[in-house]
């Protein structure tokens, strides 16, 4: 795995952030989502790097924990605002991301896998507000395992922060 999340990358979100650093959309849960996805990439063929931008970018410009339908369109802008800066992706994979950030909320479900394993990084991380996954609105098998559930449903509840820079793969960080 190449890293592509950097300490200048997260600062720069953090400074841009609208909402509570540590609240329920902050950096703890994009963390998660971090490591939820790179746990469900290699099962389901997803790009990586795609994989751990979405999980900074995707809840990056909410300007509220509440109802705030257009967040993950800003979080595509955001990205597209800072390609070249803080990251480099090609046109196919900055593609993915944008898909993946401006549908997160909208679609159930998308045609490509790593769009898939990017909702679902996200929809595994619901335990923070006292909802378990429910299967059916996974959109990979991989996600839908039960020990998949189970895993992330219990470090959500205890609030784990995994470690974005010292990139290990989720199950070696515990």
């Amino acid at each position: 795995m190449t890293p592509i999340i950097s300490p200048e990358l997260v600062q720069a979100i953090r400074d841009q952030f609208h909402i509570n650093w540590h609240g329920i959309h902050g950096f703890s849960h994009l963390a998660r989502v971090w490591a939820n996805g790179l746990r469900l990439a290699p099962a389901t063929g997803a790009n990586e790097r795609v994989v751990q931008l979405f999980a900074l970018f995707h809840d990056s410009r909410r300007l509220s924990d509440g109802k705030d339908p257009d967040h993950g369109p800003r979080g595509a802008q955001l990205a597209e605002q800072w390609r070249g800066r803080y990251f480099d992706l090609a046109d196919p994979e900055f593609d993915l991301l944008c898909t993946a950030c401006r549908l997160h909320t909208r679609a159930l479900t998308h045609a490509d896998a790593t769009v898939q394993t990017c909702f679902d990084a996200d929809r595994l991380d619901l335990a923070r507000v006292g909802k378990t996954p429910d299967p059916a609105f996974l959109s990979t098998d991989a996600a839908r395992e039960p020990e998949t559930i189970r895993w992330a449903v219990e470090r959500s509840r205890k609030g784990f922060q995994p470690d974005l820079f010292g990139h290990l793969r989720p199950e070696e960080n515990r």
